[in-house]
């Protein structure tokens, strides 16, 4: 299983959105994304990165 930290970015600031996310859902601009507990948060942006290797997601999050 393959989890990831994705982390969000607004202006110079990163902060960790969710730990071990299990699923991304994109939708336009909208990005749901799931925990491997199936907590749920819901973000506007667009993805900028994804290392799989290392098991980071980068979002830009809209203000």
């Amino acid at each position: 299983m393959c989890l990831a930290t994705v982390y969000g970015k607004k202006q110079d600031s990163e902060s960790i959105l969710i730990k071990n996310a299990s699923r991304i859902d994109v939708d336009g601009t909208t990005i749901c994304i799931r925990d491997i507990m199936g907590q749920e948060i819901t973000v506007e942006g667009a993805i900028t990165m994804v290392d799989l290797a290392n098991s980071v997601v980068k979002i830009n999050c809209a203000e």
